[in-house]
């Protein structure tokens, strides 16, 4: 269903860039990380000791994509670049978990976690039917498998069966309304006081994602105000650059990609 365009490698993963039937291109990911960095949150801190990456018996990440191109169009985002975009159906989202696992010998549920990341192309809840089943469909296949469902917070959407091994991710970006806009030009998404509102029943905490463009976007006392740390967790991130970021002048961010695994 799924055909290797491209792929490459670095130390702890592989990205491969595949073609659907219909000839759309989708990005998929094959990632580790040691087992300790899991206890990120409690620990406060993602340092990797002596340079461990671990190993796919460890922490095993395949981030698929939800959609072919995206809509949403993040201004450091290449994605929003591509000519046009559809949803993936959920056999397609569950292909990519299958064609990562097809290049492996390892099992993946015998991983300390396997998860799947919906981190890639796309905004999941623009295509939540799909990405709803693909989960139930990997779930059977590979049952205990942790969920891991990224979001900008689309106004109406449905939280409530964000529980047990599925967590959920809000991208934020910046505490400025204004700015958030810019940084993510699409209508018909929540607040940032909207987003730090939800509340789910999975066993984790809701990530806060952060790609930081400059320092002035972070703000420890208004973060708190208003995403209560009982609910949520903070990750900032740093921008990939692409002609898309480099084209807004946004550069690499504050967060420097090479001490991020």
């Amino acid at each position: 269903m799924l055909t290797l365009v491209k792929k490459k490698e670095f130390k702890n993963g592989v990205v491969y860039a595949l073609r659907t039937e219909d000839g759309f291109m989708i990005e998929t990911t094959d990632t580790f990380l040691p087992s300790y960095t899991k206890d990120t949150s409690p620990n406060n801190t993602n340092e990797l000791v002596d340079g461990d990456l671990g190993s796919r018996k460890d922490r095993w990440m395949i981030g698929v994509s939800t959609m072919s191109g995206c809509p949403v169009g993040c201004k450091f985002c290449a994605t929003g670049g591509m000519s046009n975009w559809r949803n993936l159906t959920a056999e397609e989202i569950h292909a990519q978990v299958e064609f990562i696992l097809s290049t492996r010998t390892e099992d993946f549920y015998n991983a300390f976690e396997h998860k799947i990341n919906y981190t890639r192309m796309g905004e999941p809840f623009l295509n939540i039917d799909n990405v709803r089943e693909a989960i139930e469909m990997i779930e059977a296949d590979y049952p205990d498998t942790h969920h891991y469902v990224s979001t900008i917070g689309i106004k109406g959407s449905d939280f409530s069966w964000i529980k047990d091994n599925i967590t959920l991710q809000v991208s934020v970006h910046s505490l400025e309304d204004e700015k958030r806009n810019w940084l993510i030009p699409i209508n018909g998404k929540m607040t940032m006081q909207e987003l730090g509102q939800i509340r789910t029943e999975s066993e984790l905490k809701t990530t806060v994602n952060m790609t930081l463009v400059d320092e002035s976007d972070f703000d420890i006392v208004k973060l708190k105000e208003l995403f209560d740390p009982e609910f949520f967790f903070i990750k900032l991130s740093p921008i990939n650059v692409n002609e898309t970021s480099e084209s807004n002048d946004l550069g690499g961010g504050v967060i420097d990609a090479n001490y991020i695994v």
